[in-house]
């Protein structure tokens, strides 16, 4: 999902649903900086992601990868281009999870959140 996050309550939310019967391992990213590069105007400059469960319980929270998890984000292939994005690698269990994307600096812009099974197919 990409879109605005501006300030308050006026975040980016994506939701997204871990299906099956087993905990699925994954990586979900907030992307703003190196949307720039792509040609996307106004991209958010320091992007926050939350994960949240079906009963909207805080599961995961990051700011600035490399913060926490460096080393399972990198061995993903998948880690942010710049340290100021955010990423969390988890395993869920079957249910609804909703991506929430704020502005860690207060700021506003264009962010992308993507969400990856890591599970080997």
């Amino acid at each position: 999902v990409r879109g605005l996050v501006q300030t308050g309550d006026d975040v980016l939310i994506g939701g997204f649903i871990v299906g099956g019967t087993n905990p699925t391992q994954l990586i979900a990213r907030a992307l703003g900086p190196s949307l720039s590069s792509l040609c996307v105007p106004g991209a958010l400059a320091d992007p926050k992601l939350e994960l949240h469960n079906g009963n909207g319980t805080l599961v995961a929270a990051n700011d600035n990868w490399q913060s926490n998890q460096a080393q399972e984000i990198t061995a993903t292939n998948l880690a942010p281009s710049d340290p100021r994005e955010a990423a969390i690698v988890t395993t869920l269990a079957p249910g609804n999870y909703t991506a929430i994307i704020s502005s860690a600096g207060g700021s506003t812009g264009v962010a992308l959140v993507e969400v990856y099974d890591l599970a080997p197919l």
